[in-house]
């Protein structure tokens, strides 16, 4: 998997070696006192830097193709991340009880379970239910934050923009589930907010491969976002320890 799709803005003013992911960027720009981070490497800087792990809940892990391909993925991403001393920051999607639940919150029920019956619209993901946890192979360490949210941005309605940026991050990395559903907008919202997003595709979980791809070249397209592997992600991060 090749780090960047279609970045030709990011890849300008870098070396390329002869490997395609071998990126080696040159001094970084500056305009009056700002650095700007272009490339992987430049934002790979573990001060500056999080992980958001997105929705790794067993209810949600269990519904995807692959779903122990990504958990492995994402794994190895929280390894080399506590390695480096990059913060770390955990998701799980929420659904409220009946009685707290709106219009929206129905009407998004009622088309995934695909029921025409408000009455039998389900929340599946109660607090304290079996599909509510994380997996148990991806325990948050004591140094490491779980925020709950009923949106699918991870920004709306938790404490995740204030924490970095009192923390002084300016980029954050997603991997978790699902792709298409809660990390396109995760990633878009953070670019609004102006840190910058890193896809860790393949440490990103789907049930609808196509559905991801668009997700994946749309944003590409917006190049506000930069796109990696696990492998070239720990890879970065290990040199910086």
């Amino acid at each position: 998997m090749r780090a960047f799709w279609g970045y030709r803005e990011f890849l300008e003013g870098t070396e390329i070696r002869e490997h395609p992911i071998a990126l080696v960027a040159t001094v970084m720009k500056q305009i009056f006192g700002i650095d700007i981070p272009r490339t992987l490497e430049d934002v790979c800087q573990p001060r500056r830097l999080a992980l958001l792990v997105y929705d790794m809940q067993a209810g949600i892990a269990s519904q995807v193709k692959d779903g122990d391909l990504i958990v492995e993925k994402v794994a190895r991403t929280l390894e080399a991340a506590r390695a480096a001393g990059v913060r770390i920051i955990f998701t799980r999607h929420m659904n409220l009880p009946k009685e707290l639940m709106g219009a929206f919150a129905y009407r998004m029920a009622m088309a995934w379970q695909h029921v025409e019956d408000p009455e039998k619209a389900v929340p599946w993901f109660l607090r304290d239910s079996p599909g509510f946890a994380l997996m148990p192979d991806l325990r948050p360490l004591p140094s490491e934050a779980i925020f709950d949210k009923i949106a699918m941005s991870a920004f709306e309605g938790t404490p995740l923009a204030i924490t970095l940026r009192d923390c002084g991050v300016t980029a954050v990395a997603i991997a978790g589930i699902a792709m298409e559903v809660g990390i396109e907008p995760t990633a878009r919202h953070a670019a609004d907010l102006g840190f910058i997003p890193v896809i860790i595709a393949d440490a990103c979980g789907t049930d609808h491969e196509n559905a991801a791809k668009r997700s994946l070249d749309s944003l590409a397209f917006a190049s506000d976002s930069l796109i990696t592997d696990t492998s070239e992600f720990c890879r970065l991060l290990s040199a910086k320890r």
